[in-house]
């Protein structure tokens, strides 16, 4: 199996001096690219000039995290994506237990071991659970010793080209970040596809040094989150009751965040709601492609 490992970037020079060489390093033979998203701080010349084997896919027009991955993987020539943030430094090592959950045809994405460097400790995670409570969808870390996950980072994490093509990528619609790999792990998981959590294949994640930190404030990334778990619900729940409860509990959600003063789920739920008729169309579109219900999922999954 070919490999090509793709690396968005937006303003990440200091990332790329610092953790590129590590990257190469690590890739062996594997194809490298880096889409950059309209980035303002040199790193398309700093590339050019230091790092002659990588190939850069330049976007005239910032749009976001989905749309540079997807048009990185529509460059890539491997079988095999990996996908991996600027802020991310790979183990020497880590492509070949990834490679090998791949000889099952059914399997889609794996996802990475993240030693995730915050403040003075060093968390693993990688592995995702979920439930689906009181209308809205709650995930968070799950322990490492297993192999199933809820989703797999598009952060970290490995993707079958011919599959992620059926399944037309990441959806742009959560641009400019958040929810994008949730969504696309979902659509896989309910499409019958398997994904898989391989603890042997271990990256470093240096959170505090990333460019969603640097770039937005807490107020707008909080905003993006809200709207973006709103739109993960509309667009990918049909089982009734579970889509029923979300109805349910909306206003409970909104009236607590009016009474607390909660701008960003308000603003959030608001940028939402202008991208209803969007969704729709979505949901219909995907109907067909599948096979396992919501339920199941979350029975799967659950924390």
């Amino acid at each position: 199996m070919k490999v090509s490992i793709v690396i968005p970037n937006f303003n990440g020079r200091n990332l790329l001096q610092k953790n590129l060489p590590k990257v190469e390093k690590a890739a062996g033979n594997a194809e490298i690219l880096i889409v950059d998203n309209n980035s303002s701080d040199g790193s398309n010349n700093y590339i050019k000039n230091n790092f002659p084997k990588v190939k850069l896919v330049v976007e005239k027009k910032g749009q976001g995290f989905a749309s540079s991955v997807n048009q990185g993987v529509s460059k890539a020539s491997g079988d095999i994506i990996v996908l991996l943030n600027t802020d991310i430094i790979p183990e020497n090592g880590f492509l070949e237990p990834l490679l090998k959950n791949f000889d099952d045809p059914k399997v889609f994405a794996v996802g990475c071991l993240d030693k995730s460097h915050e403040k003075d400790s060093i968390i693993e995670r990688g592995r995702a659970v979920a439930r689906f409570t009181r209308g809205m969808l709650i995930h968070s870390r799950g322990e490492v010793n297993k192999k199933n996950t809820f989703w797999v980072s598009g952060g970290s994490g490995a993707f079958r080209k011919s599959i992620w093509e059926k399944l037309k990528g990441m959806d742009d619609l959560f641009n400019p970040f958040y929810y994008e790999d949730i969504d696309l792990s979902y659509r896989a998981v309910k499409s019958g596809y398997k994904i898989l959590f391989e603890r042997k294949s271990i990256v470093h994640h240096y959170h505090e040094e990333g460019v969603i930190q640097t770039n937005f404030g807490v107020k707008e990334i909080e905003k993006i989150a809200f709207r973006n778990q709103f739109l993960f619900i509309w667009k990918n729940i049909t089982d009734f009751k579970l889509l029923l409860c979300h109805i349910f509990y909306l206003p409970y959600y909104l009236l607590k965040a009016i009474f607390h003063k909660d701008r960003s789920m308000i603003i959030g739920f608001i940028n939402a709601l202008e991208r209803l008729p969007i969704i729709i169309k979505k949901r219909i579109e995907v109907l067909h492609n599948y096979s396992v219900s919501d339920k199941e999922i979350f029975n799967q999954f659950s924390l």
